[in-house]
């Protein structure tokens, strides 16, 4: 499949495809549509970011439009986080609309009441977290025996955050003679067990490495004294005009970063676990618009973010473990397009630096910094007097040695 024109889908479905600017398809899409639209099973393997929503949202549509709606829920998709639930709501309305097919988002930290509004008022789709679902099941408030579609997306993050024994229940409420579509950035032992277990002979598909980030993503690394890590930051906004994804290890360090950048002129929000649902909304939404040019997060608050156009994701602090870099980054260098992505690291990091390095059997571009330490000259009585500020900024060179540090000072033209 080179264009989704190729494809028969019903006119609706390809006027909202046409009117949403959907021509091309991403290598996932082209790869894994057609067996499903087919009826079959699909397993795919994709780096975040490579259009996997439309790969499962599409076929689901046109499945529904060729049999006249019945009542009842008809499909579940169940996702990690209440961020990508949201955003993964986002598409399904731009291609369901004129469909009749509606859809309901059931997930935790939002109003129930309004949930299950939603779904007494003909919803046949539920984008969900598995354990609000999981919850609504058990109290008897939805029930999944007429479902005919169900898909499990970025599989592999739902068991990292240990919802697998909430998917198997899930999975167990729903008949077996559905179709099933699972999407994942790895395929480890615990995710092969679900396929093997729940999925029908299926079409498996992998698009480039799930174990090493894209292509198109520079990879850059730092090493930088700790108390030096903003002044790095600032300057790197300096010479980057784009959005900035950064990445902070706990969510009071997220909150103090977040503020010490707006005071520094650089519109911030942060999105972590202690902020409130619609706070999260609001932050999200507003660095999607533009309103905030930096969002700082947390590795479970960013879960959900897939943001298009991020030209920066900083790590700002490393990942706990190397399998979470692949998704910090991937989160730039979306859709085809170019990205950055910079890690800060102090000396005594050096070895986690090269973990990741062996685990995802890439090699981090070093980037040498030099370290200007400006010497203000100021008179005091009529006599000089050399304050030294400590405003640093960082001169990157590509393929820097990693362990050197150059300091020049200047005072009075010396």
């Amino acid at each position: 499949m080179n264009t989704f024109s190729e494809l028969s889908l019903s006119p609706i479905l390809a006027g909202n495809l046409k009117k949403h600017g959907f021509v091309i398809p991403t290598p996932v899409q082209a790869q894994s549509i057609p067996p499903a639209l087919a009826g079959n099973d699909v397993v795919a393997t994709a780096q975040t970011g490579t259009g996997k929503t439309l790969a499962f949202v599409l076929p689901m549509l046109q499945k529904f439009s060729s049999v006249p709606v019945p009542t009842g829920i008809r499909a579940v998709i169940l996702s990690p986080t209440r961020e990508l639930a949201i955003q993964i709501n986002e598409t399904f309305s731009k291609m369901a609309h004129g469909t009749g097919i509606k859809a309901a988002v059931v997930v935790g930290g939002m109003s129930e009441n309004v949930q299950l509004q939603a779904i007494r008022k003909g919803a046949q789709v539920l984008i969900a977290t598995p354990g609000r679902i999981s919850d609504f099941i058990k109290r008897r408030l939805v029930k999944l025996g007429a479902v005919e579609f169900l898909v499990l997306d970025e599989a592999d993050r739902m068991l990292d955050m240990g919802f697998l024994p909430t998917i198997e229940y899930v999975m167990e409420q729903i008949p077996e003679n559905r179709q099933t579509l699972f999407f994942s950035a790895t395929i480890e032992s615990s995710v092969a067990h679900l396929i093997d277990d729940y999925l029908h002979k299926p079409v498996k598909i992998a698009i480039g490495s799930a174990t090493k980030p894209a292509e198109n993503i520079d990879l850059h690394v730092y090493e930088v004294d700790q108390d030096r890590k903003l002044s790095l930051l600032t300057h790197l906004l300096g010479e980057d005009q784009g959005s900035f994804l950064v990445f902070s290890r706990t969510k009071h360090g997220a909150d103090k970063l977040s503020k010490k950048l707006s005071v520094g002129g650089f519109k911030s929000t942060m999105i972590h676990g202690d902020r409130t649902q619609s706070q999260r909304n609001q932050a999200l939404k507003g660095f999607q618009q533009g309103d905030y040019r930096v969002l700082v997060a947390t590795d479970v608050a960013a879960r959900g973010i897939h943001v298009d156009g991020i030209a920066h994701v900083v790590n700002f602090d490393l990942p706990q473990v190397p399998e979470d870099f692949i998704h910090r980054v991937g989160r730039t260098g979306r859709a085809g397009a170019r990205g950055t992505a910079s890690t800060f690291a102090t000396r005594n990091e050096r070895k986690d630096i090269m973990a990741i390095e062996r685990t995802l059997k890439t090699k981090l571009v070093r980037q040498e910094v030099t370290i200007i330490l400006e010497r203000e000259v100021k008179k005091v009585g009529g006599a000089n007097v050399i304050e030294i500020p400590v405003p640093f900024y960082a001169k990157a060179k590509a393929g820097g040695n990693f362990n050197r540090f150059q300091a020049r000072r200047r005072a009075g033209g010396r």
